[in-house]
């Protein structure tokens, strides 16, 4: 083998366990339009630019989502995320419901991976319950644990580039991982309001602004 075919060579093993990873996993996008997602709430804006999901908004008012009009229910769902600004706050919504209404503008509420914008906190991968009993983890009782997780959140997270996030669904365990670090491990034991099945949204959080964008949406969907 030539020192040239060998580089050749070498240079595929990447992709190779790329595609071993990626393998059985579905694009939320088709990367060139919003088919198939659809913008509730508030005055923010979503658009599709480069492959990349775009949410904006200035002087927001009400909490803006663009969700999914497919439902799931147990998954292995991956996507990255970056803040254009760290003007606003955001989140990506998962196993989401909406309330009735005759516009169809009803409330989005449920399950929340949080994408948070305030270095002081860090509690990007948190899991939140939008609209209903807020945080689940951390418990914002439990200030020990909230110390732990905005230290872990303050050395994983990349304020100016992409995340990598993860969140795994499998009956009423929610796990969340961010950068490759295990955020959330979550079981809901709350006969009320743990959700089982439900679609998936992007936020743009109400107030002054907000900048952010996601990629590579992809889900694997599990028993």
């Amino acid at each position: 083998m030539t020192m040239k075919s060998l580089i050749a060579a070498l240079a595929l093993i990447p992709c190779l366990a790329s595609a071993q990873v990626e393998e059985g996993f579905t694009p939320l996008t088709n990367g060139k339009d919003l088919t198939g997602w659809k913008t509730v709430g508030g005055n923010g804006e979503y658009k599709m630019e480069g492959g990349e999901i775009v949410g904006t908004g200035r002087k927001v008012k009400g909490n803006t989502f663009l969700i999914s009009e497919k439902t799931y229910a147990n998954y292995d769902f991956r996507f990255e995320m970056k803040f254009d600004t760290l003007k606003g706050n955001s989140g990506m919504m998962f196993r989401a419901l909406q309330k009735e209404s005759e516009d169809g503008n009803g409330r989005v509420y449920g399950y929340q991976c949080e994408h948070d914008n305030g270095k002081g906190r860090a509690w990007t991968a948190g899991l939140y319950d939008e609209a209903r009993r807020g945080w689940l983890f951390p418990d914002k009782k439990d200030k020990a644990q909230c110390a732990a997780f905005t230290k872990q959140g303050g050395e994983v997270i990349k304020w100016e580039g992409w995340n990598e996030i993860r969140i795994l669904c499998e009956g009423n365990h929610v796990q969340i991982f961010l950068n490759g670090e295990k955020r959330v491990d979550f079981t809901d034991t709350d006969a009320k309001d743990a959700t089982a099945k439900g679609f998936f949204g992007m936020q743009v959080h109400a107030g002054g602004a907000t900048d952010v964008r996601w990629k590579n949406l992809r889900i694997k969907e599990l028993p």
